[in-house]
């Protein structure tokens, strides 16, 4: 019987990872419970910082889960892991059990449910929607308000979730910076009259060719960037937005009419993710995160021998950083199965 390996989540990092252990002769089994693989890629229009069609990622990922060496479950959770005579057994949520000699996890993450902050009105007025949304307007090549209008007037909000004591996030979802740098571009693109402005606490722009985006968008699309906190989000008698920020480079008040509002949710840990690590006992950090055996030099290990982690199920990653990691998770992987069979 060959090499026998579940990967737990058919996102990047698990299709990355399952992809290449299959072409290293493992029996790799793929459990996805959406009803469809692609994670959160398959929703989303252009990619940053090179404004790539997301369409371009799912195919390739589609490419390394087709193998004969890989079989795929879509629609099917997994509710725990348990250690067993040296392998694992894999409990399902249609209540089936398969055994494997290893365990990669790649649950992904969640985003931040925005209807938690009260104060910026998602799900309260019509017009205030969630970087998701907004995508999935950029895919239909059409962004309208509630009642079928042309926004003149855009506001995208950063740290949605993100470096909020009061949201119990006090981390940094490293992409919602360049998210919104990269939406409003697009924007910019489709609406040629619009007035867009970014409201930020901070910039942080730690990827390649992410500050050139943010200096692209300056000078070539005349973003306008605000240094401030939303505080308060209203709605007036003409439907117009009302949104009371503290510009904090003056230190003064302002308060903006918007037509249409786009908030930033950050990375949460996943729902599954959190099912499994109190299933299996595998550690969680301050961040809720998987906790890696070691952020250095060991970040894709767990607490248990043979349990693997794969992209953001550990941390906030782009695209290019989770690919990367399953395919270190591969590796560790491989060289976990060489020890035991030695």
């Amino acid at each position: 019987m060959g090499r026998r390996v579940v990967v737990i989540g058919g996102g990047v990092a698990g299709m990355e990872a399952a992809g290449q252990l299959a072409r290293r002769g493992c029996n790799v089994t793929v459990f996805e419970k959406e009803t469809e693989t692609g994670g959160h890629v398959k929703n989303w229009f252009h990619l940053f910082p090179d404004r790539k069609d997301s369409r371009d990622v799912l195919r390739y990922l589609g490419n390394k889960i087709n193998h004969n060496n890989i079989t795929l479950f879509t629609g099917i959770a997994v509710e725990g892991i348990r250690p067993s005579n040296g392998s694992f057994s894999v409990f399902t949520g249609d209540g089936n059990e398969i055994t494997a000699d290893a365990v990669v996890v790649a649950t992904g993450f969640d985003l931040f449910r925005s209807e938690k902050k009260e104060e910026y009105g998602y799900g309260i007025y019509e017009n205030v929607i969630t970087s998701a949304d907004l995508e999935r307007m950029f895919r239909k090549d059409q962004i309208r308000m509630h009642d079928g209008s042309i926004p003149g007037k855009i506001g995208l909000v950063h740290c949605v979730g993100s470096r909020d004591e009061k949201a119990g996030n006090l981390y940094c979802s490293k992409l919602c910076c360049v998210t919104a740098v990269k939406q409003a571009m697009e924007i910019a693109e489709h609406l040629e009259d619009a007035k867009v402005f970014c409201f930020y606490m901070d910039m942080r722009m730690g990827g390649a060719m992410y500050e050139e985006l943010y200096r692209e968008a300056q000078e070539n699309y005349g973003i306008g960037f605000i240094r401030g906190k939303v505080s308060e989000v209203a709605q007036n008698i003409d439907n117009k937005l009302i949104v009371k920020v503290e510009d904090t480079l003056t230190g003064r008040p302002l308060k903006m009419e918007i037509d249409l509002l786009v908030l930033m949710a950050g990375m949460e840990m996943s729902e599954g993710g959190k099912k499994i690590a109190q299933s299996a006992g595998l550690d969680t950090g301050e961040n809720r995160f998987f906790k890696p055996a070691d952020l250095h030099f060991a970040s894709n290990e767990s607490n248990i021998k043979g349990v693997f982690y794969a992209g953001t199920c550990t941390m906030p990653m782009n695209i290019t950083e989770a690919i990367s990691h399953a395919r270190a998770a591969a590796a560790d992987v491989m060289d976990y199965l060489d020890k035991q069979k030695n």
